[in-house]
């Protein structure tokens, strides 16, 4: 018996309704690649999928490799001075070079493989030369566990950010505290917070974080330490939509997108960014849920924007609001 065209669109709406529920408020933590609008968040390592050019094909094309492609040599290194971060190793196309805090300088050895070295490729040290700035005596190489030879720098092995595909980019630096610009002499680059005499770093704050306030409890905070809010009016289900428009955003500013590698205590599950509808671009959610933070808190730690309006309130981890009801 044939299918009418009715009941075929009833079939593919069902199907495409059981696939936001599952992205957004349901107990299967959505997956890698999956998003609604955009790029899904990277997991422990930042992870990027197929789709976005990093190793990946689309339409049974070969992808282009990336700027950052382990495939690429490093060529003759230069130092650069990135803003906010200090000088910094790039190689001879302008990239900028990394360290990983859970490699080794002594020995030197390299703890980011699979999945690992996808986002973070290492620098091939074959053709790698010293330019201005470079002591050749810094520049050595490490045996990776498939054989091939990587870039060291003061012992420490070095990469790029698959994320980085302009010179001058240093869109690593600090990710998931642990990864840092390399310094020309191996150490990390001036924003990297190395502590003095080599023991714990004290690493820049997570793009999103976790606070124990006094009297809310454990919120989320922002990498300033403001806290996060939600509207009770947007919906997170069966897609995230911000109902935070024209002058609600001057009061309450977005949370534009945040690696997920880049926070701390925060919940996976739900954790996506979103295409707005007003043009303003994309906005992290926290368990699908738009987040923002508030004009009125003037300074870290203050909870200015809690129960404004009945409908403002600040993030549990989980993206549950704080002294309020999800109705």
């Amino acid at each position: 018996m044939k299918t009418s065209w009715r009941s075929a669109s009833l079939v593919a709406s069902a199907a495409a309704v059981l696939a936001l529920t599952t992205a957004c408020g349901q107990d299967s933590p959505p997956a890698a690649s999956q998003n609604v609008g955009a790029s899904a968040a990277p997991g422990d390592y930042g992870s990027i999928g197929t789709g976005n050019g990093v190793g990946g094909t689309a339409g049974g094309q070969q992808a282009t490799p990336s700027p950052s492609s382990p495939s690429n040599p490093a060529g003759k290194l230069s130092v650069a001075t990135a803003e906010e971060v200090g000088k910094v190793v790039t190689d001879s196309l302008g990239l900028t070079l990394y360290r990983f805090d859970q490699d080794t300088e002594q020995p030197p050895k390299s703890n980011c493989d699979g999945d690992c070295a996808k986002t973070w490729p290492p620098v091939p040290a074959d053709d790698a030369e010293a330019g201005e700035g470079i002591d050749k005596a810094l520049l050595g190489s490490v045996t990776r566990a498939d054989g091939t030879k990587q870039l060291t720098v003061g012992g420490w092995p070095a990469y790029r950010y698959a994320k980085d595909v302009n010179a001058g980019d240093v869109k690593g630096q600090g990710v998931g505290g642990k990864w840092y610009a390399l310094a020309p002499d191996g150490k990390k680059a001036q924003g990297g917070g190395e502590a003095a005499g080599g023991g714990e770093e004290a690493g820049a704050q997570p793009g999103l974080s976790t606070r124990n306030d006094p009297k809310l409890g454990e919120i989320v905070v922002d990498k300033n330490g403001m806290t996060v809010y939600r509207f009770k009016k947007d919906e997170a289900w069966p897609k995230p939509v911000s109902n935070c428009t024209g002058e609600c955003l001057e009061k309450w500013p977005l949370v534009e997108p945040v690696d997920y590698a880049d926070t701390k205590g925060i919940q996976e599950k739900g954790y996506m960014v979103f295409d707005r509808t007003d043009g303003k671009g994309k906005q992290q959610t926290i368990n699908c849920s738009p987040i923002y933070t508030f004009a009125g808190d003037k300074a870290p730690g203050d909870t200015n924007g809690q129960g404004v309006g009945g409908t403002w309130y600040a993030v549990r981890p989980d993206g549950k609001l704080v002294g309020a009801s999800e109705k």
